[in-house]
């Protein structure tokens, strides 16, 4: 989302998200979903990926009690000359669909400026989370 300068901390990045995507993986706190195109099944040109997050049970707005955890979608991308042909929209369609069956309380994500309007039309609202900004360990 443009958020790293092109000053050598990629590879640091790459690393570290091959470590932790590995463990993930294996644990099951980590799924995703790529997309290929049907004559070349081994070339993928977009994906999306779902962090389980467990939660404490919490009230939410209607008076009720929200059970089970949260995931968190992240690493949602179509290259290039993949774009505006439906893949991110069928791609978040498989992510909501196997977060109803899976248990999943509830979906959030952080979205690009280009990819809020998707994102809407599939049901997700602006929220009033915040972030703490201040230093903390693993953050320069």
């Amino acid at each position: 989302m443009g958020d790293l300068p092109d000053d050598g901390h990629y590879a640091t990045l790459q690393a570290a998200a091959q470590r932790d995507l590995a463990a993930w993986l294996t644990s099951g706190d980590y799924v995703s979903f790529v997309a290929s195109p049907r004559d070349r099944p081994s070339e993928i040109v977009a994906g999306a990926g779902v962090q389980i997050r467990k939660l404490l049970p919490r009230p939410v707005p209607n008076g009720r009690i929200r059970l089970g955890p949260e995931a968190i979608v992240l690493n949602v991308f179509t290259e290039r000359a993949w774009r505006r042909q439906g893949i991110a929209e069928q791609l978040m369609q498989h992510v909501i669909d196997w977060a109803k069956h899976n248990g999943i309380a509830r979906l959030v994500l952080h979205a690009s400026t280009d990819g809020r309007p998707l994102y809407e039309r599939l049901g997700f609202e602006a929220t009033n989370e915040m972030a703490f900004t201040g230093a903390l360990p693993g953050t320069p």
